[in-house]
């Protein structure tokens, strides 16, 4: 289990809730969830933001960043589909927040595709407005700015 801060508990919370036992037990922050192979995919990312991230160091390496640019108040779960294996599924969720550099609000809803193993996630496609983040921050995450 990983001993880092959740840089987004309210996100791990939903994830539990959706995935409920398809996830191991001992998985309580987002790294803890995820396989150390694991790939985050951003399908429709704009130009200057992150594409893809392979492994759970980049991922660690990543999400402070996020966390630094968004601040999250509120996450809701509307849907959660898993496939009868318990190796795939998709969940439809919201997020309410702000950036704390622009003040601007960031208000989204996410489509999240993820394939599972042993518990933990292999991927995650995440799907999301590109228009709301841009003008929600300045700059874009990537994880070469760190």
């Amino acid at each position: 289990m990983s001993d880092s801060i959740d840089q987004f508990p309210s996100l791990s919370a939903l994830l539990r809730q959706a995935l409920g036992d398809a996830l191991a037990p001992d998985a309580k922050t987002l790294l803890d969830m995820c396989a150390e192979d694991v790939v985050f995919e951003f399908p429709y990312h704009p130009p200057g933001f992150t594409e893809r991230l392979e492994g759970r160091t980049a991922l660690a390496e990543y999400l402070p960043t996020v966390s630094k640019l968004i601040s999250i108040e509120s996450m809701t779960l509307h849907q959660a589909f898993i496939s009868a294996r318990g190796d795939m599924a998709a969940i439809e969720f919201s997020c309410k927040g702000h950036s704390p550099e622009t003040g601007a609000r960031y208000d989204q809803d996410y489509v999240s595709i993820l394939e599972l193993k042993d518990g933990r996630i292999a991927r995650y496609r995440d799907y999301w407005n590109p228009l709301i983040a841009l003008s929600a921050i300045e700059r874009a995450p990537s994880a070469d700015t760190h």
